[in-house]
């Protein structure tokens, strides 16, 4: 099963991925990751990827989809989750040709719903273990008081410089002018699923599972 997550910034993708990876043998295709590894890997679509990146230049959809490509025909396991790609509507028909290209099928698409307001207050709110990466909230899962990490142990706590309101406000507008047409364009083609993303983690990754049959 092939599926994308779509999502404003915050709304728990990479968290529901993860699920998804454990449970059902999924592979996550993080744009961002995919960079970071063709970056180091020394293969000639990494040293683009690495020269582009050196230059402070935007990473091309070609390249994006050329490392996806490369995703696609290697082990597949129980298929993919794109997670932060696609990102606006000629990326969806590239993505589209591709997997036709590459003889796979879109199964599905997950709409992770938020309400701005709830999700500004909870992002606001989000620290992480500079150590491990587990994930604190000053609200729902505060730091513990002894400054340890539960997880770890570490002491090392950090909050990312662009988690405050008028940022997020910032990203979110971008998303909703960009990604937001993803939504009509998979409903229209009957793929879309959509969920409410400021659930607990459990109670959302039960209705992905649920949208996901």
């Amino acid at each position: 099963m092939n599926i994308i997550l779509l999502g404003p910034p915050g709304a728990g993708k990479g968290t529901q991925a993860h699920i998804l990876v454990d449970a059902r043998n999924m592979t996550q295709l993080s744009t961002g990751d995919m960079l970071r590894e063709a970056k180091d890997s020394g293969t000639e679509m990494g040293k683009v990827v690495a020269d582009v990146m050196a230059r402070g230049d935007l990473v091309t959809d070609e390249i994006v989809i050329g490392l996806i490509r490369e995703k696609l025909t290697g082990e597949k396991g129980g298929g993919f989750i794109f997670d932060g790609f696609p990102r606006t509507l000629a990326q969806a028909d590239a993505l589209g040709s591709l997997l036709e290209e590459c003889g796979e099928t879109l199964d599905a698409v997950v709409e992770m719903q938020v309400d701005d307001d709830a999700l500004v207050q909870r992002i606001t709110a989000r620290s992480t273990c500079g150590g491990c990466g587990n994930v604190y909230n000053d609200i729902t899962k505060p730091w513990p008081a002894d400054g340890k990490c539960e997880n770890c142990g570490s002491t090392d706590v950090k909050r990312r410089a662009d988690d405050n309101e008028e940022a997020l406000r910032n990203r979110l507008m971008e998303y909703y002018k960009k990604t937001s047409p993803l939504i009509g364009y998979y409903y229209a083609k009957g793929m879309l699923q959509s969920v409410n993303g400021l659930g607990e983690i459990d109670e959302v990754s039960g209705a992905i599972a649920g949208a996901l049959g």
